[in-house]
């Protein structure tokens, strides 16, 4: 029997069976014995607690999740670290996982598949917003409910987008069937990997069969980076067209080919759904003529062939047999060679028996008997053409002002509404059809009546559905209420709670003191309410150690044994991976027992960054400029920086984005007249490109142009010298100095001082 079963953990969560095994952590049922629900509770497998990746792992998912809040993923009720066991306790899904029902329907309606998908990208959606890829998209993390509801789970393996560079585990992480090129590739991934994803999982859905298979994970994984699928509908020929280019869309190699957001794909499948004859044109299919003109002059010359054989070998010679060509937003897929039309009607088995010695008698008699049925068609075509061009005359006189215009109907899907009116109200006719609450900004059209790119008449009705942006609700009176009891009311009207502790003499323990936002403030569902609650009159108080220095896992464990709350934060530092670099609140600091207390932590990476730097220019000054940024790290090394020429006053200002790594980075700007050749010293500074600070340690932005002769109001001056003497009555202004970029002046000892 399984040892954890029966187990009670934190004294609240029973562990009742065991319901999956993953990777790397067992999921068992449980019940909340607190709230008396049924939940999902994720173990750390004991063979991998010790191994400091897999709990890095493990505890990105829950940081992950822990940020998300929407109806289409799993919610975290609670986490729990400690020498012995790690645990995250989730919703409990009573369904079956997306896999399993295909492996039961073997291929899905084009209906079904769109009614998960779009349920899929609205809960990506959600992730991505918070910066969040998840990277392992797969039928096996999809949860489905007996309604038909999707839940997104598993973020085990889940990223901050805004966390650059990627390790070697990367490489290897995701679902080898449903991995991004970019994935398969090593390279570092972002939301457009999920899409390509899902991509693959639809085309799974509507064909019964996977884009890429084979009993080897690498050679899958090499086929997602180098080879194009088969077009779905050459598999299932009931996959409508429009939904065909959204998955072929989906499933680009390119990632700047695919959709950009899910946002994006979202738009397209409501526009197939209100619409399912509707054709993007992302791709076209390749005809015979590709043939001809490959053969005529395609390359720019003629090929001469004198048999099909020829024909095939010599296109052969210039294409693959399955082409790809950028078409649009897309690819345009070839499903034949041009070699392939030559096995139909062009050469039939009678080629070779060509009778040379064909009769000229006889062949004059064919030419007679073809003369009547000849005229017959053509009298036959002019009659069909004159008739045809009556009609057309009628029909305009008939509709007289009323035929159609050349106004072709704009593509709606995202603007704003009173916009669209006051660019296009003069020719259409807005109708707000309804407006329902969506996650698209509020007032902003997500359905349009007439699709776009059709031709409409000027004045005519276009219906329109806008959004109300995300449903909100109003905050209730929480103060004085038990905090089980205002957690509930909190997710009756679809809001999360996050509970503070605090000492308060007048409320009772364990009772709401306030919540942010407060009562009666209006918030979007999903939003985490704050809850004060009260510790008593008499709740502890402890002094803040110091974590500084010390292993983020060894902080954690001595905050809680501290009576505090640890919550940690990875960040680029040079301190070794995992070495708490800061915290919040400080060493010596007086908090209540429960207080949270944040652990800044290296991630390991180089604080590599960019930071825009503005100069503003004298109004009176004149010329052609160049500036230089030197740079000079905290370890001696050095680099630079320019920017391309400057026209002041044209240009009243300049900003460049600077480049570099370190935390306390000294940069120099130097200013050239292009004019003269001069060179002076703007200003020194220092910056770090971990957090974008810049400090100032001195600028004088007229005195340098006053130097190098670049103000109109100054007399134009003689080039330096090779030696330079200070003006005692102007100390402050740094020398033009041949050659500048070695070194600085110093304005306090009156010294040029060298960099090497």
């Amino acid at each position: 029997m399984d040892k954890n079963i029966g187990k009670k953990l934190d004294g609240r969560y029973e562990i009742t069976e065991l319901i999956g095994v993953g990777g790397m952590a067992e999921v068992y049922k449980g019940v909340d014995v607190i709230d008396n629900k049924n939940v999902a509770i994720k173990i750390l497998k004991k063979e991998y607690a010790e191994n400091e990746e897999f709990l890095r792992r493990f505890r990105n998912e829950s940081k992950a999740i822990a940020v998300l809040s929407h109806p289409n993923i799993v919610k975290i009720y609670d986490v729990g670290f400690s020498e012995k066991i790690q645990y995250i306790v989730m919703e409990y899904i009573d369904g079956i996982t997306l896999k399993e029902y295909i492996e039961e329907e073997r291929v899905l309606t084009w209906k079904d598949t769109v009614h998960f998908v779009i349920q899929i990208l609205r809960a990506l959606q959600h992730a991505h917003d918070k910066g969040i890829v998840h990277r392992d998209i797969k039928p096996q993390n999809i949860m489905l409910f007996s309604d038909g509801t999707i839940k997104v789970m598993d973020f085990g393996i889940a990223k901050f987008a805004s966390e650059q560079g990627k390790t070697a585990t990367d490489q290897a992480i995701g679902s080898v069937h449903y991995i991004s090129p970019e994935q398969a590739s090593g390279n570092v991934t972002d939301a457009k990997s999920d899409i390509y994803s899902v991509g693959a999982m639809m085309y799974e859905m509507l064909t019964g069969r996977k884009a890429f298979d084979s009993d080897n994970p690498v050679a899958i994984a090499v086929m997602h980076m180098h080879d194009t699928p088969d077009r779905p509908r050459s598999v299932n020929p009931d996959i409508p067209d429009g939904l065909e280019e959204i998955i072929l869309r989906a499933m680009e190699k390119d990632p700047a080919d695919r959709y950009q957001s899910t946002g994006e794909m979202i738009a397209d499948i409501e526009k197939f759904k209100s619409n399912p004859a509707v054709k993007f044109g992302y791709y076209t299919e390749d005809t015979g003529e590709i043939m001809d003109e490959f053969i005529s002059d395609g390359y720019g010359n003629d090929i001469e062939t004198e048999s099909p054989e020829e024909v095939k070998n010599a296109y052969a010679s210039k294409t693959p047999a399955y082409a790809t060509a950028k078409s649009g937003k897309g690819a345009r897929y070839a499903d034949e060679t041009p070699a392939d039309y030559l096995d139909d009607e062009y050469y039939d088995d009678d080629y070779d028996d060509y009778d040379e010695d064909y009769d000229d008698d006889d062949e004059e008699e064919e030419r007679s008997s073809l003369v009547v049925p000849v005229l017959t068609g053509l009298v036959i075509v002019i009659l069909v053409v004159a008739v045809i061009f009556v009609a057309t005359i009628l029909s305009g006189l008939l509709k007289g002002t009323g035929a159609k215009s050349d106004f072709t109907m704009p593509d709606f899907y995202g603007w704003d509404y009173n916009v669209a009116v006051s660019q296009y109200g003069n020719n259409i006719k807005f109708e707000v059809e309804s407006s329902v609450y969506d996650e698209a900004d509020e007032n902003s059209i997500i359905e349009q009546g007439i699709e776009p790119g059709s031709t409409f008449n000027k004045g005519e009705v276009l219906k329109v559905k806008i959004s109300k942006g995300m449903e909100t609700v109003e905050i209730p009176r929480l103060r004085d209420l038990n905090q089980e009891l205002a957690k509930a009311q909190l997710k009756e009207r679809g809001l999360e709670a996050e509970i503070i502790k605090t000492s308060d003499a007048e409320i009772q323990q364990g009772y709401v003191i306030k919540s942010e936002p407060g009562e009666g403030e209006e918030v979007h569902k999903g939003t985490k309410i704050v809850l004060y609650v009260s510790m008593g009159a008499n709740a502890e108080q402890v002094v803040v150690d110091d974590y500084i220095g010390r292993t983020v896992d060894d902080a954690v464990v001595m905050a809680s044994y501290g009576g505090l709350t640890p919550e940690t934060e990875s960040v680029p530092s040079y301190e070794k991976q995992g070495t708490v670099i800061d915290q919040e609140p400080k060493k010596g600091e007086k908090v209540e027992a429960g207080t949270v207390i944040k652990l800044i932590a290296s991630d390991g990476t180089t604080p590599d960054g960019e930071i825009p730097f503005t100069i503003y220019f004298p109004a009176t000054g004149n010329g052609r400029f160049a500036i230089d940024f030197l740079l000079k790290d905290a370890n001696g090394k050095t680099s630079s920086q320019s920017t391309s020429t400057i026209i002041v006053p044209e240009m009243p200002s300049w900003t460049e984005t600077i480049k570099g790594s370190g935390e306390n980075v000294t940069v120099t700007v130097i200013l050239t007249n292009l004019n003269t050749n001069q060179r002076a010293n703007i200003g020194t500074y220092t910056f770090n490109f971990a957090t974008g600070a810049v400090t100032r340690l001195s600028e004088d932005v007229d005195g340098a142009f006053r130097a190098v002769d670049g103000l109109n109001d100054v007399p134009a001056t003689e080039p330096p010298t090779d030696s330079y003497v200070p003006d005692d009555e102007n100390t402050t202004q740094a020398p033009v100095y041949e050659p500048y970029v070695n070194g600085e002046w110093d304005a306090i000892t009156g010294e040029w001082i060298p960099w090497f």
